[in-house]
């Protein structure tokens, strides 16, 4: 079969060098042109799953409500206290030229809220006009005290406990037609997963999601250049005060910027440390511009592929470039090295010769070697997360057309060069690699011990490896992203969002809710008059659904535009509904809550006390709910409400103080509600599986409530999804790659025993990799759980080479240990610069501004070389010590 293979490669590419050499500039022009297309997106799904069912609840009960993007901006006056006239009027400064940013729809502060404690209003004044901090007659320090001590809803969300820091939230228009496009992706996925789609169904898919791509594409470069535009604002105001600015619209455009100065960064670094490389290894200008121009053409093509494929490059795959420039450089420098030994074995050959003599020789090992390492990235496509996935198929399709380019080109550019004369004087490299082989004869039985221990030590660190991590850590401090995060963390409430659903009780509440009634003295035909029940629904009841799914609950968390999943999510500005001014018309539009199951004072006593105990929760920051509305209504009545002032309150309260203290909390039958919590992300000690399992139980055990009442969901659910299914996925990926390259070994070598033993090198540098990783306490990330799999993958590659030549080498003698040394003289050589290539490139990802590209980079490389050091001492030490028959292949 390889020779059928080969010799059909003499024919149509040897035999035809300058035809091919046409055909690659053709295809690199075209790949040029369609890389204009070529796209990054900073999208959210990496934090979660793919289908994971609680993303499609959260999406579900959230789509159908409106609302926009929006920014925060943290506050900290310099120069005076926040509540002194000139701060307020500094911050008013730039409140002001806010909204004057293009696509700003509206931008709140504390400045805007009505003050209900400065002094206290009675519930008679609740529909009457509010006075806010602008007032010139309103007593600071009292308003100081409202919002750092006295107002439930205030405190630790709109101003610092301290007093000293505040937030402005800039509200962005709704892009109807980004949501448009989203909802109407998501619904013929969904459609898609479950079979209902047919042929045209899924062509109707791909278009929408070629439309949602595009449309997301340019809506990104609008958002940047609005970004700059508050960052310009901002740099005006920071004389005074200490800004940060933080919020999803915010994350995702410098995550951008981050991605566009690492494709740069690895590129051109990459690039460069290569072009030294190959000068100093083969001093000769041929055997730098041949590598290099395959490597081109490689990077030109696989670009161009994902700009037609509409395939957009994410954080996780970002190091695409140079990873296709470290592989088709192995390959390049195996080629160089084999051509060169033939050279000095044979002088006076022609150029042909050489070249079809060292393709002979290479093309078997080096499809292995692709097809090992293409397995090893392929695995990364059963990860069940989404980037990770991507990023698995663009390497595996990258590394095809590697392999194809290098056979192509390599061979085409040569046959137009003369052959020149062969490599005289001291070869170093081989000394080194021979001394390998020295080291490796003298002190077999020490390898193979000193092996076991490090398997041994480094399996016990595997299992100390959590996937406990923080989405904080994931960016460096000197980041305005992490700057932003900590202020809000320790300043304004917490960072991460959890929603807690609890639904009534299965069992029909209306008698229940009956004895209540009865219990408070309530008689339902006490209030009614001539007009009627004075609860009566109507169309202004805020509450009314158009759609029986519609989600009961707007989100109006001040700090929403923090949950990393909102992209898919439209977020509810917690002070507007529309463009006017929420506190200029009050109304007195009241709800119809008579019947709602939580809408009483037993209830809502409860509903307290659920959320004192998530408040007592060292990982949890602010704690909103229809208990934070009930506190506030007992401090305006001086104590605790009966049902008659409940149903009172719900008539009477203003149709603003609605959609801030109510409607985001209670359904619209009062049957269902919802507490936001934020946890604190920057918290050392938080363990999200931990705390997430503690609240399920403690609210079942210690509140009496039945499992299928609640339900928690919300950013802080799919991230520690996503984070439990990093286990699984390593040891799915793990398995996959193992099953999958030991059967293609086996298929190559036709050796159980050779198979083994060629796993072993590659199985201990990802096994000492994942030890060190549970030795120093890194937990497994969207990065770190495809080392693994690469790192065997790749590693392997040398292992192939290594054995191939040993096959060719051993039957001249027939003596291992000769042929050990004769082959670490030879192929050696290639192992030793391919892996110091591929080493350095690898380290270069050092260099990122995203933390888990740093780590991938640093521990992909000290994998890389602990492989280097196996493959020339360990491999050779088990074929010496075994002995295996090596059949031909």
């Amino acid at each position: 079969m390889t020779h059928r293979l080969f010799n059909a490669y003499s024919r149509v590419v040897l035999a035809h060098p300058l035809f091919w050499l046409v055909l690659l500039a053709l295809v690199c022009g075209y790949a040029g042109w369609q890389a204009r297309h070529f796209q990054i997106d900073a999208s959210t799904d990496s934090l979660v799953l793919e289908n994971d069912k609680d993303l499609e609840y959260y999406r579900k009960v959230s789509k159908n409500y409106g609302g926009s993007d929006f920014l925060v901006i943290t506050y900290t006056p310099t120069d005076a206290p926040l509540f002194q006239r000139d701060s307020l009027e500094h911050l008013q400064g730039l409140q002001q030229d806010l909204k004057n940013v293009s696509r700003v729809k509206s931008v709140y502060s504390v400045l805007d809220v009505p003050l209900l404690f400065s002094p206290q209003v009675e519930f008679s004044e609740l529909a009457n006009n509010y006075r806010t901090l602008m007032d010139s007659d309103v007593d600071l320090q009292l308003a100081e005290d409202e919002f750092t001590d006295v107002n439930p809803l205030y405190e630790d969300l709109l101003v610092s406990d301290d007093g000293g820091t505040t937030a402005l939230l800039v509200n962005f228009k709704r892009d109807e037609k980004y949501f448009e496009l989203l909802n109407r992706r998501n619904d013929l996925r969904a459609q898609d997963r479950s079979g209902e789609l047919d042929e045209a169904g899924k062509a109707e898919l791909a278009r929408a999601s070629r439309a949602f791509s595009d449309y997301n594409s340019e809506l990104q470069g609008r958002t940047a250049d609005e970004i700059q535009q508050v960052r310009d604002i901002m740099d005006n105001y920071r004389d005074r005060a200490d800004l940060f600015l933080g919020g999803l619209p915010m994350i995702t455009t410098d995550v951008v910027s981050f991605i566009r100065a690492d494709l740069k960064v690895f590129g051109v670094g990459v690039l460069v440390f290569l072009i030294i490389a190959l000068f100093i290894i083969f001093r000769r200008p041929r055997w730098v511009i041949v590598p290099l121009v395959c490597c081109a053409i490689t990077v030109t093509v696989v670009t161009g592929l994902l700009g037609l494929m509409d395939w957009k490059v994410s954080v996780i795959s970002s190091n695409y470039i140079s990873l296709l420039l470290i592989i088709t450089m192995s390959i390049t420098i195996h080629l160089t090295v084999r051509f060169r030994e033939l050279h000095e074995e044979n002088p006076e050959a022609s150029q042909s010769w050489l070249i079809k003599e060292t393709a002979a020789h290479m093309m078997r090992p080096s499809i292995y070697m692709i097809l090992t390492t293409m397995v090893g990235f392929s695995s990364l496509v059963i990860s069940g997360i989404r980037p990770v996935i991507d990023f698995g198929w663009m390497m595996t399709i990258g590394l095809g057309v590697a392999l194809v380019v290098c056979f192509l080109a390599f061979p085409a550019m040569l046959s137009h060069l003369p052959s020149g004369k062969p490599r005289q004087g001291k070869d170093i490299s081989r000394e080194l690699t021979l001394a390998f082989a020295g080291f490796t004869e003298r002190h077999r039985p020490t390898l193979l011990l000193l092996a076991l221990v490090m398997v041994g030590g480094s399996l016990w660190g595997i299992t100390r490896l959590t996937v406990e991590n923080r989405f904080i850590d994931y960016f460096q401090e000197d980041t305005e992203i992490y700057k932003g995060m900590v202020q809000i963390d320790r300043k304004l409430g917490g960072t991460t969002p959890l929603d807690i659903v609890i639904d009534a009780p299965k069992v029909e509440p209306k008698a229940v809710v009956q004895s209540n009634q009865a219990s408070e003295g309530w008689d339902g035909e006490a209030l009614e008059d001539s007009t009627g029940d004075p609860f009566a629904s109507d169309n202004s009841d805020p509450f009314a659904s158009d759609t029986s799914d519609t989600d009961p609950f707007a989100s109006e968390d001040p700090f929403a535009d923090s949950d990393p999943f909102a992209d898919d999510i439209p977020a509810t500005d917690p002070f507007a509904e529309g463009g006017d001014d929420p506190f200029a018309e009050p109304s007195s539009q009241g709800l119809s809550l008579k019947d709602a199951y939580w809408f009483t004072p037993a209830r809502l006593g409860q509903l307290v006390e659920i959320q004192n105990y998530l408040e007592s929760l060292p990982e949890t920051g602010k704690v909103l709910s229809l208990a934070t509305t009930y506190e506030v209504a007992e401090k305006l009545n001086g104590g605790p409400l009966s049902y008659v002032q409940l149903m009172l309150l719900a008539k009477f309260i203003p149709a603003d103080l609605q959609k801030q203290l109510v409607t985001p909390y209670l359904s619209d039958d009062g049957n269902q509600i919802r507490i936001s919590v934020r946890v604190i992300d920057s918290d050392k000690n938080l363990n999200r599986n931990d705390l997430l399992a503690k609240i399920r139980h403690d609210l079942q055990s210690d509140f009496g409530l039945q499992p299928e009442q609640v339900h928690l969901t919300g950013a802080m659910v799919l991230y520690n999804n996503m984070l439990q299914s990093l286990f699984d996925s390593q040891i799915k990926t793990l398995g996959y790659v193992f099953a999958a390259i030991l059967f293609m070994l086996l298929i190559l070598f036709r050796s159980v025993p050779v198979a083994l033993i060629s796993m072993v090198p590659s199985l201990v540098s990802s096994a000492l990799v994942l030890g060190l990783m549970g030795w120093i306490g890194l937990p497994l990330d969207l990065m770190t759980i495809t080392i693994t799999a690469i790192s065997i993958g790749i590693a392997v590659d040398d292992t192939i080479h290594y054995i191939h030549r040993f096959h060719e080498e051993l039957p001249n003698d027939n003596d291992y240990v000769a042929t050990m040394k004769r082959c670490h003289g030879s192929i050696g050589k290639a192992m030793y610069y391919t892996s110091l290539t591929i080493i350095a490139g690898f380290s270069i990802l050092a260099l990122s501004s995203f933390n888990p590209t740093v780590y991938f980079g640093l521990l992909t490389g000290l994998a890389m070389l602990v492989a280097l050091l196996s493959n020339l001492t360990l491999l050779p030490a088990l074929l010496i010590t075994f002995k295996p028959k090596l059949r031909a292949g």
